[in-house]
């Protein structure tokens, strides 16, 4: 099958294709006469696998050293893989406490911050910002100061 076979069967771009192939992820079986790439039903499980991988979060990286299993699958272990899923959600909870604490820094600038029209040299958020230290919301404006903005 082309290369166009493939983007249909599996819902992706040509260039993403390319960009497996160039990461070395996925090769072409063959190339035809008028140098088409070529690919079997061994390249699309293949490409199905990168794709489900991906889905659940393997960086490119990862997919890589999985692909190696997957080739040579008599030459590991079931705790060799599991390991893998193990630490891609170690490194997701770690990301996911990283966000929730971005997120509480965020949720205290915007409770800070009256919004209101009044000019941006007066902004709880920027001060905080410049300042490099926590929002003090008593030094600002209070709410009936904010609610005549």
């Amino acid at each position: 099958m082309k290369i166009g076979d493939l983007v249909k069967q599996h819902g992706v771009s040509v260039d993403t294709i390319r960009f497996y192939e160039k990461q070395q992820l996925l090769t072409p079986n063959a190339r035809s006469e008028s140098g088409y790439r070529l690919y079997n039903s061994a390249d699309s499980q293949r490409l199905s696998f990168i794709l489900r991988a991906k889905s659940v979060g393997f960086s490119l990286q990862q997919i890589r050293e999985l692909l190696q299993i997957e080739d040579n699958k008599s030459q590991w272990q079931c705790s060799d893989v599991k390991d893998k899923v193990q630490d891609k959600m170690v490194e997701i909870a770690q990301q996911i406490s990283e966000l929730q604490r971005f997120y509480q820094a965020l949720e205290q600038l915007d409770q800070a911050c009256c919004g209101g029209s009044i000019s941006a040299t007066e902004c709880s958020i920027l001060t905080a910002l410049e300042q490099g230290q926590p929002v003090q919301a008593e030094h600002h404006l209070s709410k009936q100061e904010c609610a005549k903005c």
